[in-house]
């Protein structure tokens, strides 16, 4: 699957950011702590090849924790980009990515830090720029693409942040990535069939966290044995039936999904390291 996803202001959103990159201090760019890889657009690496830019791995409370700690060495020591994990709808948290990030500048202290903030849809970086204001000055939601112009706060010590539209490509590729980023909601939900998401999710959770999956849905009274048969008993159980007692599985796909989505089945990672690194081999 190439999932073909790009709103018009998305291209009014990559000029905007070629012509802002290089009048900022440093670059905050937030990715989903639970697929690190597959939430990196790449026009962001080609515009910040001189400027400074800090990984931030938000969402870090729906991530599992192991694996996050996988991907801030990762960072560190492959790609040689400092990274941080946060929650950013806590304070203390979204102060310190930042912090991090002021930490790196050179620059006068009787002037103004400038940072912008960059990533695609629905990684949370108007909810961190909330958290850090104090108050709600960014528009957030469920839904990606929410923030739709450059938007300037004045912080306390003397900072500037800008928050930017959520940026994706015309065309995701491969199609593991397409999948993980529908999965994890980066892709508005008019441009996907559930269905086909969640066979991939229940794929997934079946792969790694089967646990969790029997603690979520207690109706279950064994691992299922493949991703059509979960699909099924969700549906069962949650009474996602068309008439005749037919199965609705668009529904109950939907209902692994948004539970997958809001942490409710637990702390899990879409990618490894590892993962990312064999796939790279493949290629």
């Amino acid at each position: 699957m190439n999932i073909q996803w790009y709103p018009g202001h998305m291209l009014e959103t990559k000029k905007l950011l070629q012509n802002s990159i290089s009048k900022v201090d440093a670059v905050m760019e937030i990715l989903d702590a639970r697929l690190p890889v597959a939430s990196e657009n790449p026009l962001v690496n080609n515009l910040c090849k001189d400027t400074i830019r800090i990984k931030i791995l938000n969402k870090s409370d729906l991530a599992d924790p192991e694996v996050t700690d996988m991907w801030l060495s990762y960072f560190e020591k492959q790609r040689r980009l400092p990274a941080i994990a946060v929650c950013g709808t806590q304070k203390h948290q979204a102060e310190k990515a930042l912090n991090y990030c002021i930490s790196r500048i050179t620059r006068n202290r009787a002037r103004k830090a400038k940072i912008m903030v960059v990533g695609i849809p629905n990684t949370g970086k108007s909810t961190i720029l909330n958290t850090l204001a104090g108050k709600k000055i960014a528009k957030t939601g469920n839904v990606p693409a929410i923030t739709r112009h450059k938007q300037r706060t004045s912080l306390k010590n003397n900072v500037d942040i800008y928050d930017t539209p959520g940026i994706l490509w015309p065309v995701i590729e491969p199609r593991q990535r397409a999948f993980t980023l529908a999965a994890s909601g980066a892709i508005s939900d008019t441009a996907l069939d559930y269905y086909e998401i969640g066979f991939f999710a229940a794929g997934l959770l079946l792969k790694k966290y089967p646990n969790l999956l029997l603690k979520r849905y207690a109706f279950l009274n064994n691992i299922p044995k493949d991703e059509s048969e979960l699909i099924e008993k969700i549906g069962m159980a949650r009474g996602c039936l068309k008439k005749g007692g037919n199965i609705n599985y668009q529904k109950s796909a939907e209902i692994l999904i948004r539970d997958l989505r809001s942490g409710k089945i637990g702390k899990i990672s879409f990618e490894t390291p590892k993962e990312i690194e064999l796939a790279n081999e493949t290629i």
